[in-house]
């Protein structure tokens, strides 16, 4: 193993310990080393706590380990028997076996103070810097945070940083108003999604209004049978629409958009005797090759491929009722 790559995991390690002593000064007494990984390119603790770590939480952790590491403290070691070191307050691993004689390594004066064998730096400054990049759960009551220390964790601020202004210049504003400028957007968006929604409300309003007037007469039943615009939820809007200025109806709407054909039918409760809308919209639906179901008043059809069919599947609705009700 070369020389950096020793420095390396002595950095993570040694910001293992302070992350840990952090966890039980934020989170509380607690917290216990449930696992870890530490190698040269970052560190991984796994920790005993029954909930999320919130942002705020996260900040305060990082905030301790840096502040011990910029206060390039001193790591001690002793040698002492078992007792000893816990009586004196050194932290012991959940569920690690020892033997008589420990070695207990100290950082900070009595910020951290563990058992551990392993091979650390000589002064916290060594570490360089410490940020953690991630929290999450791994099992139940279990938690999961992870850091890079030193260039790494200089690497990772850089590219956010980064990120950041890549975004702000997107967003035409600087990386301090960024936060201002992204509630705004969302807040344009918000009133464009409403814009979409008035115009789509009145489109339906238009259309069932015309349909309405246009509806055939057979045998007293308005049959309307059309192709309605906009998307599926237009759809729907203007088949309210024409059902409550209808009594006595049967209404047939379809769209091609995507290539596919979908259709919806709809009937007054007074002609469920005699056909229903599965029957109605299955019938339409062959011909475009469109297939659905739904109930006695209201069903639907759809994945039809026949787009260029579904003009004439259409005006073959009036006579497919006619045959019904003669």
């Amino acid at each position: 193993m070369d020389a950096e790559r020793r420095r390396l995991i002595r950095a993570n390690h040694s910001a293992t310990h302070l992350l840990h002593a952090a966890l039980r000064r934020v989170l509380g007494d607690h917290v216990q080393q449930r696992g870890s990984l530490v190698d040269a390119e970052r560190l991984r603790f796994d920790f005993s706590h029954g909930q999320p770590v919130s942002d705020a939480e996260v900040e305060a952790i990082e905030r301790l380990v840096n502040d011990q590491i910029q206060a390039n403290s001193e790591v001690a070691t002793r040698h002492m028997s078992y007792p000893e070191a816990i009586e004196s307050g050194a932290v012991a691993l959940f569920g690690e076996k020892y033997g008589d004689q420990v070695r207990v390594l100290a950082m900070g004066g009595d910020y951290s103070v563990e058992l551990c064998g392993g091979t650390h730096v000589a002064r916290t400054g060594d570490i360089g810097l410490c940020k953690v990049t991630s929290e999450s759960g791994i099992a139940a009551g279990v938690r999961r945070i992870e850091a890079v220390t030193g260039n790494a964790a200089l690497a990772r601020m850089a590219d956010a940083e980064r990120r950041l202004s890549q975004l702000a210049e997107a967003l035409k504003t600087t990386p301090l108003d960024l936060h201002e400028r992204l509630l705004a957007v969302l807040d344009e968006n918000q009133a464009l999604k409403k814009s979409l929604r008035d115009a789509t409300d009145r489109m339906a309003r238009d259309e069932g209004s015309g349909l309405a007037e246009e509806a055939a007469d057979v045998n007293g039943i308005k049959v309307v049978a059309a192709e309605a615009p906009g998307d599926a939820k237009a759809m729907m809007k203007t088949l309210d629409l024409l059902k409550s200025q209808l009594d006595r109806y049967v209404i047939v709407l379809g769209q091609a958009n995507g290539g596919k054909v979908s259709l919806v039918a709809a009937l007054s409760a007074d002609l469920t005797d005699v056909f229903q809308a599965p029957e109605l919209v299955n019938a339409i639906g062959v011909e475009v090759g469109a297939r659905g179901g739904g109930r006695a008043e209201l069903a639907r059809a759809g994945g039809g491929d026949q787009v260029d069919r579904l003009a004439g599947a259409l005006a073959g609705v009036a006579d497919w009722v006619r045959e019904r009700v003669a």
